[in-house]
């Protein structure tokens, strides 16, 4: 099996592309081994110089620290993953995929996500990241940024100029995009 890597804008991550599932319950991210047991997940975790890992519907993004040569981590993240799917798995991540529940969000809210989710999880996805809504309030939209997205230096940037500018244009009521 050949598992192809894509450098992403943030330097300490790098995706990873099984060209297989790799989970169809949307977006997880892990940071210890201790949140997850999952065999797979806690190995890759355990891993010197890994500190987290973003899963996607068809890839995974890898952060390590800065310290950390890439050289170290690349080739025994993909034996186990070769090992993985070898052994007949097909998602990392196997559950029943859940539909967002928006029936408790207002209507600018629901705006607020279907951008998000049309016109900018794509994108951010590309890189090897996520962005989810979390709250809209006082004109302020909160959004989470994990995978790629967490710690790259360009976050700041594609925050402000892309995310809440998009989201400003489309509904006058958002005046500023934080993340946490």
């Amino acid at each position: 099996m050949f598992i192809q890597t894509e450098e992403t804008p943030n330097p300490n991550s790098l995706k990873f592309l099984p060209g297989k599932g790799v989970s169809n319950d949307g977006p997880y991210e892990f940071l210890n081994k201790n949140e997850t047991e999952i065999p797979i997940l806690k190995n890759i975790l355990s891993i010197n110089g890994v500190t987290g890992i973003f899963l996607s519907d068809d890839f995974l993004s890898i952060n390590k620290s800065q310290d950390e040569n890439w050289e170290n981590i690349k080739h025994i993240v993909i034996s186990h993953l070769n090992e993985f799917y070898e052994d007949g798995n097909k998602y990392i991540i196997d559950k029943n995929t859940k539909l967002e529940d928006l029936k408790n969000y207002g209507e600018i809210e629901k705006k607020i996500i279907k951008i998000l989710e049309t016109k900018i999880r794509p994108a951010v996805a590309r890189d090897g990241g996520d962005i989810t809504f979390k709250e809209f309030k006082d004109g302020k939209v909160i959004v989470v940024l994990k995978g790629s997205c967490s710690g790259c230096p360009s976050s700041t940037l594609t925050l402000k100029q892309g995310v809440q500018n998009l989201l400003c244009h489309y509904i006058p009521e958002v005046k500023e995009v934080l993340a946490v």
